[in-house]
């Protein structure tokens, strides 16, 4: 189990993170959304240990962050929105990096990458240069850098961004099945992403967690049925702000 305890973060002057406060548990796929600036990028970069505290804590299963990085990464893996991969390794080159940045050793490093390059239909581009592949193959690539050590917890800004309808449907399956034994945290601005893949919301406003809830619970709060009503109502409405 993955827990943020009163975790506060400030950027110069300006607090970005205020007193935020959930847990993330094995089975789930759980939606991280907000508005431009809330602070969603922050919290998943001081998740990944990017970015440290101020106070509070991050624990997995009991191992902090903070006092036991080594331990605690090992266990984690975020791909961001752009970037995280590079452009003059070819896809199997990268996924090889991936496996020592991780210390996989040779036998689940040969086992994995069987695996990710079946779910994620990389076959036909395992050789060529990362730079020549499309933005789609781009991204399943670095999808698949993060999967390939098994993460306890896999983070993931705009899993689906750049990949056409078919595509997207594989992804959603490839993760829904690896969310049954692990945890994924995704951050999106698509609610249908959201609705597809979530089993719960966690909305953050100027670096607050304003909700924590289930796609369902959210709709039935709305005339309309509709996801995206909560949503809008929940961001300009909390705390009286327009």
């Amino acid at each position: 189990m993955l827990i943020v305890k009163n975790v506060v973060k400030t950027l110069g002057n300006r607090e970005i993170l205020h007193n935020i406060n959930f847990c993330l548990k094995k089975g789930q796929v759980v939606a991280l959304v907000g508005p431009n600036g809330a602070g969603k990028t922050t919290l998943m970069r001081m998740i990944s240990g990017f970015y440290k505290q101020e106070t509070g804590e991050i624990l997995l299963d009991g191992i902090s962050v903070e006092n036991n990085r080594i331990e605690f990464l090992k266990n984690i893996a975020y791909v961001p929105e752009n970037g995280g991969i590079y452009p003059d390794m070819s896809v199997f080159e990268f996924l090889k990096f991936m496996a020592g940045v991780k210390h996989l050793d040779n036998a689940d490093f040969d086992k994995n990458v069987k695996i990710v390059i079946k779910n994620l239909e990389l076959e036909s581009v395992i050789n060529q240069k990362c730079e020549t592949l499309s933005k789609g193959y781009k991204r399943r690539v670095a999808i698949a850098g993060g999967m390939l050590s098994c993460p306890k917890i896999l983070i993931l800004d705009e899993p689906t961004e750049g990949l056409d309808p078919q595509q997207k449907l594989r992804l959603r399956q490839v993760l829904k099945d690896y969310a049954k034994t692990n945890t994924i945290l995704i951050s999106t601005h698509i609610m249908e992403e959201v609705e597809a893949l979530a089993d719960r919301i966690l909305i953050i406003k100027n670096g607050k967690l304003v909700c924590d809830s289930t796609p369902d619970d959210l709709k039935k709060n709305t005339s309309q049925n509709r996801i995206e009503e909560s949503f809008y109502t929940l961001v300009n409405d909390v705390d009286g702000e327009n």
